[in-house]
């Protein structure tokens, strides 16, 4: 057989897993850092009766909601902190040649601990994507909180992110289809008692091959009156939750996302917690 054909057959063998990129995968099917900054924007504005120029991005992973953040406005900063260099790595590696040269300036990605690492008080500083659920007690996560409130100025904001549903607490699988891959979001167990959980992301493709345990998450599955009760220990001066709304033709979330009080006891639903400090 000849190299190209050698060549061929090699390439016809390998499997669509194998090509894969895992934080390709991941951005593609998880994040939405326009939608995400948009809310961020527009909540600081309306909160604050001015414009948000810095943004602290804790557990950033590849800093994707970051790059978006200086991209948006030359006059917008933002450090991200996460603790795997992998991660931050790949971040350089592939967002910020992306990037133009001002907005490059105006980027810092630092490996670290989010609990240990200062930097210079920021307007707004987010813990998105659950991140935050890694912190399994009580004192673990007001301490986040504490440091968080820390690296805000005086009129900043926290935001965050949270799940739940009743489903929330279900082992179990959702798949969802994309054009060449399918995510899954596998609740592979939850303890009733200490509220700790194991999360997976696994990739399906059409050639039969998977990516599994792409990305494993070891949580508390924190509820919301715990979320905000913590918030106020931790010392901010307000926390609102950011409900999101309902199609009526669908059934579904609309995306929009609106102050309240009180929420609807839906099998799974995202919500936004925002903290002024």
């Amino acid at each position: 057989m000849g190299k190209n054909r050698q060549a061929a057959a090699s390439r016809k063998k390998e499997r669509m897993a194998d090509r894969a990129d895992r934080h390709e995968l991941y951005e593609a099917s998880v994040q939405e850092p326009e939608a995400e900054m948009d809310f961020v924007e527009e909540t600081f504005r309306e909160l604050r009766g001015r414009e948000p120029l810095s943004l602290r991005e804790d557990f950033c992973g590849t800093g994707n909601s970051s790059c978006e953040w200086v991209r948006r406005h030359p006059e917008h900063t933002a450090v991200g902190v996460d603790i795997d260099p992998e991660v931050l790595d790949w971040g350089r590696e592939n967002h910020l040649p992306r990037l133009d040269e001002s907005a490059r300036k105006r980027i810092q990605l630092i490996e670290g601990d989010v609990l240990d690492t200062s930097t210079e008080p920021m307007d707004v500083v987010l813990g998105m994507n659950f991140s935050y659920y890694l912190f399994r007690t009580r004192e673990e996560l007001r301490r986040y909180f504490e440091v968080a409130r820390e690296n805000l100025v005086d009129d900043g904001i926290l935001f965050l992110d949270a799940f739940g549903g009743y489903e929330g607490f279900r082992e179990m699988e959702e798949a969802t289809e994309y054009d060449d891959f399918t995510y899954v979001w596998d609740q592979d167990s939850y303890d009733p008692i200490t509220g700790h959980m194991t999360c997976r992301i696994h990739f399906r493709f059409p050639d039969g091959s998977s990516l599994d345990d792409a990305f494993v998450y070891h949580w508390r599955m924190w509820t919301l009156p715990e979320i905000q009760e913590l918030l106020h220990e931790a010392g901010y001066s307000k926390v609102t939750v950011y409900w999101e709304g309902t199609d009526e033709e669908t059934g579904e979330g609309d995306g929009e996302f609106r102050p309240a009080e009180h929420g609807e006891a839906d099998a799974g639903w995202i919500a936004y917690v925002v903290a002024e400090k």
